[in-house]
């Protein structure tokens, strides 16, 4: 029977090697969900024996990480401002600065927000948690992304605070006061530099958007500034600029950005 320093070593050993960025973090993952202990306990208690049950799941799991599947596909979750949601890879895994667009829409106070590309359902969910009095419409093209947000909805017991549209946009939206949405962005050219977590196992379509990026964001923005008096849209690097002036062409008065904990401008956002 191996320790857990033994089981960790080596299969720090074995990620650092395949070039993942952190695999001290991602094996200490890996194994607390194997043993079911938390990380605490295997930072505690490192000569503790790891079952042989236990020993065959981390090495499965540890032999998928190799394959530079995400923590979150194998681990099939993902927390999430103050939720923690099932992921799978029929949608992306949700990421740290997506939380802006939460924090934007908690700060206006919206009554009726729309979350247009849901994908898990992420925004969506900690908009209609942290904000009970409003109401929250969610919308995808893919049918498949839309089941995972439906089922993260009923697990959260939020269900009944969100109406799930297969569309860009639902014809009878009614009065909106505030579109929020993460859309593809990634330009054809940046593709081949992502990592490999991203272009061998997140959906290739919620992620592409033309030659520079912004196609989809061209078709959404002057169909959501016709629904709704403020948008926010969460953009690449670099992409804040022209984002900005497509606002603005669509008829926002006052366009601003906010930056991710990088200082990047990750978030802009229009008000007519």
């Amino acid at each position: 029977m191996s320790s857990v320093r033994e089981a960790l070593t080596s299969a720090v050993d074995a990620l650092r090697a395949a070039g993942v960025d952190d695999p001290r973090l991602d094996a200490e993952l890996l194994l607390s969900e194997a043993t079911g202990w938390e990380r605490a306990r295997l930072a505690a208690e490192p000569e503790l024996g790891v079952l042989p049950a236990a020993a065959r799941k981390f090495g499965e799991m540890v032999r998928r990480r190799l394959r530079r599947e995400p923590v979150a596909y194998i681990l099939g979750r993902k927390g999430f401002r103050h939720i923690e949601l099932t992921v799978d890879r029929r949608v992306l895994i949700p990421r740290p600065e997506t939380e802006l667009l939460v924090e934007l829409a908690l700060e206006i106070g919206p009554q009726r927000v729309l979350d247009m590309g849901t994908g898990s359902g992420a925004v969506a969910l900690a908009i209609a948690d942290e904000l009970p009095g409003c109401a929250v419409i969610a919308t995808d093209t893919s049918s498949a992304a839309l089941a995972v947000a439906r089922a993260n909805a009923e697990r959260l017991h939020l269900a009944d605070r969100i109406e799930f549209v297969e569309a860009m946009l639902p014809p009878d939206a009614g009065r909106l006061d505030l579109i929020v949405a993460n859309l593809p962005y990634v330009a054809e050219s940046e593709w081949g530099g992502l990592e490999p977590e991203v272009t061998k196992w997140e959906p290739r379509e919620a992620l592409l958007a033309g030659a520079d990026g912004l196609d989809v964001l061209r078709a959404a923005i002057p169909v959501a500034a016709t629904a709704a008096p403020r948008l926010a849209l969460e953009v690449g690097a670099g992409q804040a600029p022209a984002v900005s002036e497509l606002l603005f062409e669509a008829g926002f008065a006052t366009v601003e950005t906010r930056a991710d904990l990088a200082g990047i401008p990750r978030v802009v956002w229009g008000r007519r």
